[in-house]
């Protein structure tokens, strides 16, 4: 199973610093999920993890090994990333998009093999867009198209999966349905799930261990029950917020909560 960790990372866009020495260390065989508020650097950080972005100080470790020196394929095959926006060529259809996932995995030729088409229908399957395969992507609804941008990663059958705000665009059963899935990929298969939620009860409900970042930099780290406080909560979004517990999922829930006034 991949460990990653990131040693005194700087992150910055073109000359706008927003990550500076930065230490992490994600839990192995985890749900993982990152809150914090707009613009604190969740989404830059994923990239960062993922090499998207380039590290301008300090290192990020793959397994102990400089994730900037590895080869694009062999990071790809540990690694899937969906990001927050992403765009199809015009024209493509739901299942050729979905085998993209499975480029890292293909010889010179670039054919697929059953084992790839076997990968790609599991990935449809679990996502409900079977019934789709040969529709084109820009003539779906946002929220399947979302469904066709996660299969793709799931295709990709990596041990870590980063997804930034995968519930975008997604009506409620839908969002269930997706974190479900990751749910049921960390438990029966010992995947590594990393993403970045807004929804502080869905983070809760489907994480063992929460980041919570402010400024850049991670201010708290830890299981949910240990970050999922009044406190901390006020911290990061300046909100007094009421924590109860959830009584179907005995999970600490976000009951409500105001903006605190000066």
């Amino acid at each position: 199973m991949s460990e990653i960790r990131a040693q005194a990372i700087q992150v910055a866009y073109e000359q706008k610093t927003i990550i500076d020495n930065l230490d992490c260390q994600l839990a192995s065989r985890q749900i993982t999920t990152i809150i914090g508020s707009n613009g604190c650097g969740k989404s830059t950080l994923l990239k960062a993890l993922t090499r998207i972005l380039p590290t301008k100080a300090g290192q990020v470790l793959l397994d102990g090994k400089d994730l900037a020196q590895l080869a694009t394929k062999d990071v790809a095959k540990k690694l899937a990333l969906l990001p927050q926006t992403m765009e199809a060529s015009e024209g493509i259809t739901v299942y050729d998009l979905v085998s993209y996932g499975r480029f890292p995995h293909q010889s010179g030729l670039g054919r697929l093999t059953p084992e790839d088409r076997k990968q790609i229908a599991w990935a449809m399957q679990a996502t409900s867009i079977e019934d789709f395969a040969d529709w084109p992507v820009d003539g779906l609804s946002g929220g399947q198209r979302q469904r066709v941008w996660i299969a793709m990663a799931l295709a990709q059958d990596t041990e870590t999966i980063f997804l930034d705000e995968p519930t975008t665009y997604l009506d409620l059963n839908h969002q269930l349905e997706i974190l479900e899935l990751l749910e049921e990929l960390n438990q029966k298969k010992q995947k590594t799930i990393v993403m970045v939620l807004h929804d502080l009860n869905l983070a809760a409900r489907f994480s063992q261990q929460l980041i919570a970042m402010k400024e850049g930099q991670i201010k708290y780290q830890g299981g949910v029950e240990e970050i999922m406080t009044p406190a901390i909560l006020e911290d990061i979004f300046q909100i007094q917020a009421q924590i109860i517990r959830d009584p179907i999922q005995n999970k600490p829930l976000c009951l409500t909560y105001q903006l605190i006034k000066d």
